[in-house]
């Protein structure tokens, strides 16, 4: 495992790094295959404009997302891109065993040698039924052993296990270590990460509303103790953000995708709904204060206007790196976003 470098191509004002989060979205009249094919066109272009790494998520049971199966997506943006850094943001751990995910990543830093990261979560990414499918248990009061996964997982991606260890035999095929990133949403993953000496991103794209982003950073940051892979700090955040030509048509890109949300919170599953439905949605009072609420961490409008919010973030909350989220419609819109964000900080570069 690496310490992450210090640089990167496309970095905001500040020098903060740029990243994306893509989630394979399924929207209204495409299928998954379109989805993935999507994803791969992003990160094609991620690569292209300098950002840093490209992350896919691991969720089942979701009309609207396709990446269930993080490592064999991977291996195919790999083999379609040549120098971006490619991850998960993230594998959740508690759904597989600590030797399978450790077989799965070594095949990609085999096939992909120094690009792969491995960002790891605790949720299921799922309802509580598909978890049980998953897991094989539903009491949610049984002994949360992530910290003990993540150990095991690393010994198996070392080969180390002390030699007394029922599993020191077993000979991991390929064992190659790869970067380690802890994900979360609570005050849990910060302390975590903290006493690993890892990374950390806070999903502020969901889980930023009332203060919960600064909070667990600092405990991050007050907790953190160096490790032999990190020496200090690497606070992450993960952003939602849309740019495009205007700020209005950049708000009704984002609508879709803010509808897709309301419904998935409401247990109403189904694809992304396109912004022409999102626009005659019948919204009920409540509906809409979600909607606000959810649009307090979301940075959306021209691409100056993106860029400023980024910076804003940057500044408010110490971050070395974002984890750009475009939650939107169509590939077109989500290309489009990418690639005015990168524009508007190549030109402070060029003014710089």
């Amino acid at each position: 495992m690496n310490t992450p470098e210090l640089a990167s191509a496309l970095t905001t004002t500040a020098g903060v790094r740029l990243s994306v989060l893509d989630l394979a979205g399924v929207g209204v009249g495409t299928s998954v295959g379109d989805a993935l094919a999507a994803t791969t066109a992003l990160a094609v272009r991620a690569e292209e404009l300098g950002y840093h790494r490209f992350w896919v998520a691991e969720h089942h049971g979701m009309p609207a997302v396709a990446s269930a199966a993080p490592a064999v997506l991977l291996a195919h943006l790999g083999a379609h891109t040549s120098t971006i850094r490619l991850g998960s943001g993230g594998v959740m751990l508690p759904n597989h065993a600590p030797m399978v995910i450790a077989e799965q990543f070594g095949t990609l830093a085999a096939l992909h040698p120094g690009r792969i990261d491995l960002g790891l979560g605790r949720a299921p990414g799922s309802d509580q039924l598909t978890a049980y499918a998953l897991r094989r248990r539903m009491d949610p009061s049984g002994p949360d052993d992530f910290a003990d996964q993540i150990d095991e997982l690393v010994h198996f991606m070392r080969r180390d296990f002390p030699a007394d260890h029922p599993f020191a035999a077993i000979r991991t095929t390929p064992a190659i270590p790869v970067p380690l990133y802890i994900l979360g949403s609570s005050d849990y993953g910060a302390r975590l990460a903290a006493r690993l000496g890892l990374p950390y991103a806070f999903a502020h794209h969901f889980a930023g509303a009332g203060g919960n982003t600064g909070a667990a950073l600092d405990l991050y940051r007050s907790q953190f103790r160096p490790s032999d892979v990190l020496a200090e700090p690497y606070p992450m955040i993960g952003v939602s953000a849309l740019a495009a030509d205007t700020e209005e048509r950049a708000r009704y890109e984002a609508r879709a995708g803010a509808l897709s949300m309301l419904l998935l919170r409401s247990g109403r599953l189904q694809e992304i709904p396109s912004p022409e439905q999102a626009a005659a949605y019948p919204y009920s009072p409540a509906e809409l204060d979600l909607l606000r609420a959810m649009g307090r961490t979301e940075v959306v409008g021209s691409a100056e206007q993106v860029a400023a919010g980024l910076d804003e973030l940057a500044q408010r909350y110490g971050v070395r790196e974002m984890i750009i989220s475009t939650r939107a419609y169509s590939l077109p819109a989500k290309l489009a976003s990418m690639d005015l964000i990168a524009q508007a900080y190549s030109r402070v570069g060029a003014a710089g």
